[in-house]
């Protein structure tokens, strides 16, 4: 079975049990071959939910068999400060706190907007406006400044 494939069957699994898949990948460490499903949810994923989804997806996955020979399942966040590896994703961050890195120069700003082409951050009260097509890595940042 196709990445693809997989993806889209583990997708609609997780939406019907009230998550959303963040990434799904299929990998090869040391002799062993994992299916790494990250899952995500408005909230923010905790452990009781990783325990859950992974409860729910082993029957699952099992009748599913995606892979040929043994595998090893995973499931787990993206992470705090987790890329934002499509347009939906950066949108989603809006009003949150991004590191980006450029060809030619880093930022850590509030994103304040983002139409498709174009970021703007706040940074340090200033805007700032970032060419989405220069962009070599946007991820969230651990914001240390609200914490309480």
């Amino acid at each position: 079975m196709q990445v693809q494939e997989i993806k889209e069957k583990v997708k609609s699994f997780l939406e019907n049990i009230g998550f959303d898949l963040y990434d799904l990948e299929i990998v090869k460490e040391r002799k062993e071959t994992i299916l790494r499903i990250y899952i995500d949810i408005t909230e923010g994923v905790n452990m009781d939910d990783v325990v859950l989804a992974t409860q729910e997806l082993n029957p699952f996955i099992d009748e599913l068999d995606p892979i040929e020979g043994e595998y090893m399942m995973e499931v787990s966040s993206p992470g705090a400060e987790r890329e934002l590896r499509t347009a939906e994703a950066i949108k989603h961050a809006i009003n949150h706190l991004v590191y980006v890195e450029t060809f030619t120069q880093n930022f850590e700003g509030d994103l304040i907007a983002f139409d498709g082409d174009t970021l703007t951050l706040s940074i340090k009260n200033k805007k700032v406006k970032v060419n989405y097509i220069d962009v070599n890595l946007i991820r969230l940042a651990i914001d240390f400044r609200r914490r309480k």
